[in-house]
């Protein structure tokens, strides 16, 4: 699934991938479910995170 995926994405991408919306990407990642890191002001997710998220739920 995440084979062509890029190893950091932004919060739209994650979006994306997951078939989530803004509002839900958003709560993951402030809540620390999936593991993001900030850059300025917008978010970026590795694929590691997603897929450690992935395996839990």
């Amino acid at each position: 699934m995440l084979n062509k995926t890029k190893d950091i994405l932004t919060l739209k991408e994650l979006q994306e991938l997951l078939h989530i919306g803004k509002n839900t990407a958003l709560r993951l990642v402030q809540s620390g479910e999936i593991d993001a890191f900030r850059v300025g002001n917008q978010w970026r997710i590795t694929k590691e995170s997603i897929q450690k998220y992935i395996r839990l739920y």
